[in-house]
């Protein structure tokens, strides 16, 4: 697959050079965490503190507890070997994912906007994730778990090479 801009410059899609930092994983898995402690806590304080908790709910609560303990061990670390970025003179490359895996490629001359985000776990790992908006169809392209410092000199560098790419982005 190739994408051509109107210099007919011809672009491929490859897998990106850069993995992103390795604190990632920790935020993965942290940000997982959350949201199971939140299933399976519900269901053990039912279970707990009911007289005749119905016998199903036990059979979920195992099960969920089973199916948390391989999410967090399994996929943040799927994630950390399919998420890649890479920034040339040229384009944006992106893969992320790790059930659907999704690569994309944007030329800098359609570059936008370049935005840089930090939640709450993020900022405790020192991370961020870097968004680039598009004149595509298909979305912006998000690069998540970069060091935040990197975060800052990627979003530094694609705005002085957007603005040094002649046309209007669209």
């Amino acid at each position: 697959m190739t994408v051509e801009n109107t210099s007919t410059l011809r672009l491929r899609l490859r897998p990106p050079a850069h993995r992103v930092s390795r604190k990632a994983v920790g935020q993965w898995t942290v940000s997982a965490a959350i949201g199971w402690i939140v299933v399976i806590g519900v269901q053990a304080v039912v279970v707990a503190t009911s007289d005749d908790p119905p016998s199903w709910l036990s059979v979920t609560l195992t099960i969920c507890c089973v199916l948390a303990a391989a999410h967090l061990i399994v996929m943040p670390q799927w994630r950390y070997r399919v998420h890649r970025w890479e920034v040339t003179g040229e384009a944006v490359y992106t893969q992320a994912g790790w059930l659907k895996q999704e690569w994309r490629i944007a030329p800098i001359s359609r570059i936008q906007t370049v935005d840089l985000e930090r939640g709450p776990i993020e900022q405790l790992f020192g991370l961020a994730k870097l968004t680039v908006t598009t004149a595509s169809a298909a979305g912006p392209l998000h690069i998540s778990g970069l060091d935040h410092e990197r975060a800052v000199e990627l979003a530094d560098e694609l705005t002085r090479t957007t603005q040094a790419s002649p046309g209007d982005a669209t």
